[in-house]
């Protein structure tokens, strides 16, 4: 299996090469050439535990790295998590489960991808002997994640930009709290958008990216949205039989990483029925999928700041099926996007619906779930519990623990929520390295570092 960028200009790559690279020299995303049937295996998957499941469904992608190998990856990977389950799924009533992805070290989903991919860069320093300034963008959830699957790391350094005051300070705390030399937490003015754009503009620069050996760890990388498949089917697994072929899956996202994967293993052949994309009050993807109308906004803080986005990254990979699969038009699209320009996209989606929440309903949910069901989510898993549907089964994705934002779940609830890693952080120093919202800050500081 080789890897191709969604606009077409970019050679053909190996997994390793992929997950290396992270993003395609010609701007684009990585993507499979050829997609593996999963449906004949989901019968003897069933019965496999969370770090097995995960290295079977691997050996489909990267023929590359050995099947033993990817055992010995996962079971490192899922170690540290503090559910023997790894991702639980609780049943709230009849027709409503959560699938809990918040029991990682950082006590959020992006744990799933991200304590795998730090362990495969680290392979990759093992196998060429290269340093990796591994760089990425976040809202929250993403930085101190990848933070913790890198940081002590030989011959890796991290750098992750963040902006400055849009994230909730237990998420701030577990990215400049670490006290590790390789870890470099950077805020920066603007909007996670602004970030993120930064990050592109960097990697675009193929002569910098290439001296300095970066890594993509946003979910640009195709090795952290795999990792996100195997969830799916492992939630898909634990229903009961008659629920599964008509469940929709309700996912809350704001960079559309986290349901395009429930969506890609529903094209491997997961028998799943549809996905929600469930968005707060910056709700770009609830617009296109109810107008198909792609339009960029103003991004307002909110009560579920990872989800505080107006340019989703992942829509490309997305994109670049709506269109047929022809580069050419994603390139074109791509453009009128950046540019700021709506775009309206043709059909084609009807496996997705979406909807969207306010701050004000935010909290509202959180109180009426805790006294519906005595069960607390976060402010960003509350935005997933509307529109339930009545005829069919519905798993939420619980992406964050609760008391990653106690203030908001407190006025809903009445009780603070409290975790001991997040309380332990509470009285360490911040260690940041605030920077301009540039490409050349960034790089200049990198330099800098990579010559410490």
């Amino acid at each position: 299996m080789q890897y191709i960028s969604t606009r077409g200009l970019t050679h053909p790559h190996t997994f390793s090469q992929a997950v290396e690279a992270g993003l395609a020299p010609d701007g684009g995303l990585f993507l499979p050439d050829t997609w593996p049937d999963i449906s004949g295996k989901l019968a003897g998957w069933e019965k496999l535990g969370y770090a097995e499941l995960a290295a079977e469904f691997f050996t489909l992608f990267a023929p590359d790295i050995p099947r033993e190998e990817w055992h010995s990856l996962t079971q490192r990977a899922y170690e540290r998590f503090d559910s023997p389950d790894v991702a639980p799924l609780r049943k709230l009533d009849e027709k409503t489960y959560v699938l809990e992805l918040f029991h990682g070290p950082t006590l959020a989903f992006k744990d799933f991808a991200l304590q795998l991919l730090g362990l495969l860069y680290k392979r990759q320093v093992e196998h060429t002997g290269k340093r990796l300034a591994v760089l990425g963008a976040t809202s929250g959830d993403t930085g101190s994640a990848a933070i913790h699957g890198c940081m002590g790391q030989d011959g890796i350094s991290i750098f992750i930009l963040y902006p400055n005051g849009r994230v909730a300070p237990l998420q701030e705390r577990q990215m400049a709290c670490t006290g590790a030399a390789n870890v470099f937490a950077i805020p920066v003015p603007g909007t996670f958008d602004d970030a993120q754009r930064v990050v592109k503009e960097t990697f675009g620069d193929t002569a910098f990216a290439a001296t300095h050996h970066l890594s993509a760890v946003n979910s640009i990388n195709i090795a952290r949205v795999l990792a996100q498949c195997v969830y799916y089917i492992w939630a898909w697994l634990r229903l009961p039989a008659e629920a599964r072929g008509g469940v929709e899956f309700v996912v809350p996202t704001g960079n559309f990483g986290n349901v395009l994967a429930g969506w890609m293993a529903q094209r491997m052949g997961l028998p799943a029925g549809t996905f929600r994309v469930a968005t707060n009050q910056n709700d770009i993807l609830y617009r296109f999928f109810t107008s198909g109308e792609y339009r960029q906004g103003d991004v307002h803080p909110s009560y579920a700041p990872s989800m505080d986005i107006q340019a989703a990254s992942n829509f490309e990979r997305f994109l670049y099926f709506l269109l047929g699969e022809d580069a050419a038009k994603v390139r074109e699209t791509m453009e009128q996007m950046r540019s700021g320009d709506p775009v309206t996209i043709p059909a084609g989606h009807s496996a997705m619906k979406a909807s969207r929440m306010t701050d004000a309903e935010i909290r509202e949910t959180i109180g009426r779930v805790h006294a519906t069901y005595r069960y607390v989510v976060d402010p960003h898993t509350a935005c997933g519990f509307t529109d339930l549907a009545t005829d069919r089964v519905s798993v939420v994705l619980a992406t964050a623990h609760p008391a990653k934002f106690p203030e908001v779940v407190q006025s809903a609830t009445g009780t603070e929520p409290t975790h001991p890693t997040l309380e332990a952080l509470k009285s360490k120093p911040l260690e940041t390295h605030p920077l301009d919202a540039t490409p050349e800050a960034v790089k200049a500081f990198i330099a800098t570092q990579k010559r410490a």
